[in-house]
């Protein structure tokens, strides 16, 4: 079973780790023996990428060009945080098949997925380190330190209780419970075959003489 605590500390020690070692390949995680944590390192590493993007593209200072660049990366690390979450919970039906574990005829579907509550853990992990960065600020005032402190606090103890609910879940998954299965996102964006701007454009090309 997945053990939550390394998860929590992976996630807040990687952060830190990439914010002075910036990432060479985000297809490359270090983090962790065990195939779980491989994974959840992985999917981590594409919120990371994902987060800074995110700050790119809100940047006034940036040209038109750069911004339809960030833009792609965007769409890209999106898809992969999402292909990995997918790839988390796959692990957890793998698990339970090689454990021979079925859900009691009782059991109930939860609304969200373990994979999907640690894609909350990894992003709450760099809010909170972004947050603590904000107080090491030189140039604000008390009442901006006091904003952030609030909401450290509050994502602290959102991480908490969202550790310790996930927690609660994988022990009923894995008593059999509570049903599991991997929710499909099928993102259609990216997939030359669903998106109408991306076929319609391939069909409406003029070819050449």
């Amino acid at each position: 079973m997945i053990d939550i605590s390394e998860v929590l500390t992976m996630q807040s020690d990687t952060v830190a780790q990439w914010h002075q070692n910036p990432i060479d390949n985000p297809f490359e995680p270090s983090h962790g023996k065990e195939a779980i944590q491989s994974i959840a390192c992985q999917q981590h590493q594409f919120n990371y990428l994902l987060w800074h993007e995110e700050d790119i593209a809100r940047s006034p200072d940036v040209s038109d060009a750069q911004i339809a660049q960030v833009k792609r990366n965007i769409d890209r690390y999106n898809q992969l945080r999402n292909d990995w979450i997918e790839k988390l919970d796959d692990w957890i039906t793998e698990d339970l098949e090689r454990r021979s574990i079925q859900p009691l005829s009782t059991a109930k579907l939860n609304t969200e997925t373990p994979g999907s509550a640690i894609d909350r853990l990894s992003i709450l992990a760099l809010r909170i380190y972004h947050l603590d960065e904000q107080l090491q600020r030189t140039d604000v005032d008390q009442s901006h330190r006091d904003k952030v402190m609030t909401r450290l606090a509050i994502c602290r103890l959102q991480r908490d209780e969202l550790s310790n609910s996930l927690r609660e879940l994988l022990a009923d998954i894995y008593a059999g419970l509570k049903q599991h299965r991997t929710y499909r996102q099928f993102k259609m964006y990216n997939d030359p075959t669903l998106n109408p701007y991306l076929y319609d454009r391939n069909r409406t090309a003029p070819s050449g003489n």
